[in-house]
């Protein structure tokens, strides 16, 4: 908790930069992680990382992940997983152990799919959007509090994706979350090649409109740079609505924002892989971090985390059954 609190209190803000709507306040530290991992993609691309059902009839809310490096993987929060029965998202960051094989916590992103078309999973160029981030991140910390276990409220993935593919006119015949970033995919390439990360940056806070803001934050720059594409078109989708775009100054409203973070109320459980869990809440406000060996890996929070569901848990994934096979008939004709 200390090594959270002192992360963020080590961070300097730079210039914003704003585009469409979205505002990007860049962040510096003055403190050095040594930690060294493989990032999933650079993993899976040399052939060091599988991922994989837990078994050939698969489970919805886990995967099971084959790490042969001889360093620690680092999958990260809202990473998204396609392949196999059906596209999935990380529920939390974690870092896989070195030359071990870990099963990890996921939420569905594509409810019309439950057959393989590939029998392991890549990685695509996108997290899942920031609204979604943190209305799971609500969840999972929820969940770890009250049960020890790391489970997104699943109807609520699904629900978020719906209205999201309405709003933003992004049909898929398998609800699959990724047609909402394919069918604004320009738009989202615009943000992305307007926006930059800025040398030694470990972190942004992200404002969408006056209100609605996201903060991710890594131990290191290059991993901040590598994931930098992925969180604009991630934090970008939320700004694509009307009546989304930035009017005033956020920057005070950033500060107050981290401050926030920094002073919420903080819980600490082992992480799944290597490091501990450290949750955060406050008023309007979720936050999460993996800390490993006094190094904060990832941190991410978000204001405004979304409406209060109630949660609807099922051990039998009936209600997913159903959902696929009306999703069939829907797209039979």
């Amino acid at each position: 908790m200390d090594q959270v609190k002192s992360a963020l209190s080590a961070l300097t803000p730079g210039e914003p930069a704003t585009h469409r709507g979205l505002t990007v306040i860049p962040l510096t530290t003055s403190l050095h992680s040594g930690l060294r991992y493989l990032l999933l993609e650079d993993g899976l691309r040399r052939d060091l990382v599988t991922i994989r059902e837990v078994s050939e009839s698969g489970s919805v809310p886990e995967l099971t992940v084959a790490n042969r490096a001889d360093v620690p993987v680092l999958i990260v929060d809202g990473e998204e997983l396609v392949g196999a029965k059906q596209n999935r998202v990380a529920n939390l960051t974690m870092l896989v152990p070195a030359a071990k094989t870990t099963d990890i916590p996921v939420s569905c992103v594509e409810a019309g799919r439950w057959s393989y078309n590939r029998r392991d999973f890549g990685v695509s160029d996108r997290v899942q959007n920031a609204r979604g981030r943190a209305e799971k991140l609500q969840d999972v910390r929820a969940s770890i509090r009250t049960s020890g276990h790391r489970a997104s409220d699943q109807g609520r993935v699904w629900s978020s994706i719906d209205e999201e593919a309405d709003a933003l006119e992004a049909p898929s015949a398998t609800a699959a979350m990724s047609a909402i970033f394919e069918r604004h995919a320009d738009t989202l390439d615009e943000h992305v090649e307007a926006l930059e990360a800025k040398p030694g940056q470990v972190g942004a806070v992200f404002a969408m409109g006056e209100r609605r803001f996201g903060l991710d934050l890594f131990d290191s720059s290059s991993t901040f740079a590598a994931f930098f594409p992925k969180l604009i078109r991630s934090y970008a989708v939320d700004t694509l609505r009307p009546g989304q775009g930035r009017k005033k100054s956020v920057s005070e409203r950033a500060r107050t924002f981290v401050q926030a973070v920094i002073d919420g109320r903080y819980d600490d459980h082992p992480a799944v892989g290597l490091g501990r869990d450290v949750g955060i809440v406050g008023t309007g406000m979720v936050a999460g971090a993996l800390v490993h060996d006094d190094t904060v890996v990832h941190l991410t929070a978000f204001s405004e985390p979304g409406r209060h569901r109630e949660r609807h848990e099922s051990t039998d994934y009936a209600p997913y059954r159903s959902r696929r096979e009306s999703l069939r008939r829907r797209h039979a004709g």
